[in-house]
């Protein structure tokens, strides 16, 4: 719907000045009706007779969906300002509006772009080639090391090279600003940031990233390190870093990839971990099978902690380019204090 009388006044309303540039409205409805099954007791009946063996339970549940606008202005010499603002909308239980999801403003030219905002980092758009399946319960935890730190960051600088070839890279710079402790030193928050802010007085953390994409064939790696401060065996370690390496390919029908983190930037364990995550697709018309296995290691001696299992099989028709229905199932088998876990998500999406 582009640089229609929607798509402007839209825009116009959220980033004012957007309506004189070339804007475009879009979003993404996502719902699912998913039974999860996981080794804890939810139930206030349960927890009243005194059965503690877990809990299964049904819930209408939102994957992600979003509003929001992106677009550029062209003004001259090659040079153009770009942006994107949008917003998470939560179509089950309220809390429309909200969210990190992006909301950027920059410029981009022969030199490639510079952006600030919220924004999605290079660790993810090398790792999250593994990111293929519909429902939101899938790409965590347990399947991606990088889900709290490294997916939309707050408050972040971002240079894009421009492309050669194929060959491309990013730096990310997180710069998270101060906030009044409660008592001395204090990790505390300024609103929704992924980031304490107080971990340092310059730069919190800092991301890079390279990347080749030509034809059928992806690879990748990243790099990214909190510049906070020591406070022990805390899970994630503020001093701490991460790396991981993709691999991809993608021809005709048939995609998988294989991707590999090894860190301490997570919130599973205080020590480093490794993740090993693969995936692959099937298209046949209108039909789309995956599947993926992920084996998490965690380099700990701390009693309780084991290696994590990660299954998930998925199956999506697509009643056109905008509308598709999914099924999909994700199952977590581990001795660790986490306990296995299962869920089953049939869900539609309607992307417009």
């Amino acid at each position: 719907m582009k640089k229609s009388a929607l798509a402007l006044a839209v825009a116009a309303a959220l980033v004012g000045s957007a309506a004189y540039a070339d804007t475009t409205l879009y979003g993404s409805a996502r719902v699912s009706l998913d039974y999860v099954d996981e080794n804890v007791d939810r139930d206030a009946g349960d927890f009243v007779s005194g059965l503690f063996e877990g809990d299964g339970y049904w819930d209408v549940f939102n994957n992600a969906s979003r509003l929001g606008v992106r677009g550029e202005e062209d003004l001259g010499g090659g040079l153009a300002a770009i942006y994107q603002y949008e917003f998470g909308v939560d179509v089950t239980e309220g809390g429309n509006f909200t969210s990190n999801r992006p909301k950027w403003v920059g410029l981009k030219g022969g030199f490639g772009s510079v952006t600030a905002g919220t924004q999605w980092t290079p660790y993810y758009n090398v790792i999250g080639i593994g990111d293929i399946f519909n429902s939101s319960r899938v790409f965590g935890n347990f399947v991606y090391l990088g889900n709290t730190f490294a997916t939309r960051m707050d408050n972040s600088l971002i240079y894009t090279t421009p492309n050669f070839s194929g060959f491309s890279a990013q730096a990310m710079l997180v710069m998270n600003g101060s906030c009044n402790p409660s008592v001395g030193f204090d990790l505390c928050r300024l609103g929704d940031n992924r980031l304490p802010a107080n971990l340092s007085d310059d730069i919190d953390m800092w991301n890079i990233a390279a990347s080749y994409k030509n034809g059928p064939f992806f690879a990748g790696a990243t790099y990214m390190a909190l510049e906070g401060p020591d406070l022990g065996p805390t899970a994630p370690t503020w001093d701490g870093d991460q790396w991981g390496l993709a691999l991809g390919y993608n021809a005709g029908p048939f995609a998988v990839s294989l991707a590999y983190e090894n860190g301490e930037v997570n919130t599973l364990f205080p020590d480093d971990s490794q993740n090993i995550y693969l995936t692959g697709q099937y298209t046949f018309g209108p039909n789309i099978v995956r599947a993926a296995f992920g084996y998490v290691d965690p380099d700990s001696d701390i009693v309780g902690v084991d290696d994590i299992n990660n299954y998930v099989l998925g199956y999506q028709y697509n009643f056109s380019k905008r509308t598709r229905l999914w099924v999909e199932y994700v199952g977590r088998s581990t001795d660790s204090a986490y306990g296995d876990g299962n869920a089953v998500s049939i869900g539609t999406r309607v992307d417009f």
